[in-house]
């Protein structure tokens, strides 16, 4: 089948590092994730909590395009509150590469010693949604 004959990929399992701990101390790791619409990008804009606080936002469009975690039958962005900081840097990481928003490392400078190194995310330095 040739390449651009291939059906599109719409969802994407992943195993959080940590997991989500829900109220009952269950561990979730296994989920999915779908990609990303038009809509899922633009809502969120209106949403008081990231008017409030733009970096709400990747909380936001997390619980909109996580699918499935674990037995979780409601994400919604509480939940995507409690993940733990790993689990959200990977989830955001995902999130990016997944939807083609990932531009590779950004490399910058020590301004004393002048030593180049490479920052892991996009080069922009953008927040999650962000291209």
């Amino acid at each position: 089948m040739p390449e651009n004959d291939s059906p599109l990929r719409t969802e994407y399992d992943f195993q959080l590092p940590h997991g989500y701990v829900d109220a009952a101390g269950t561990v979730h790791r296994q989920g999915a994730m779908r990609l990303a619409t038009a809509r899922d990008e633009l809502s969120p804009l209106i949403d008081q909590r990231v008017r409030e606080n733009p970096a709400y936002l990747g909380v936001v469009l997390l619980s909109l395009v996580i699918t499935r975690l674990g037995t979780v039958s409601d994400i919604h962005a509480g939940v995507v509150e409690q993940f733990f900081a790993r689990d959200l840097a990977y989830l955001q990481d995902l999130y990016r590469r997944i939807n083609g928003l990932d531009s590779g490392h950004g490399a910058v400078a020590c301004p004393s010693c002048g030593t180049s190194f490479a920052l892991p995310g996009p080069a922009s330095g953008g927040r999650l949604g962000e291209a």
